[in-house]
């Protein structure tokens, strides 16, 4: 697939320097940039849900123990 990108002239001398200092085509330094930003996308999409789950888990778990004590007092 070919894209074209329309880039400010900042983002053309980042993108230069970028490309040169690795010494890669600036094609591949945009892949590797996109494959880098799907990365972190997905990762901290993941590190969110699991953090939901795990306050989830910690309210569930207080929410039993106070039934429980309530059971065990006899209502």
């Amino acid at each position: 697939m070919v894209a074209t990108v329309r880039l400010d002239e900042s983002h053309e001398t980042k993108l230069v320097k970028i490309a040169e200092l690795l010494h890669k085509k600036k094609s591949d330094v945009i892949r590797d940039a996109l494959d880098y930003y799907a990365d972190f996308i997905l990762d901290e999409k993941k590190r969110r849900i699991l953090k939901a789950v795990s306050k989830v888990k910690d309210a569930d778990s207080l929410e039993s123990k106070e039934l429980e004590s309530t059971l065990n007092d006899g209502l």
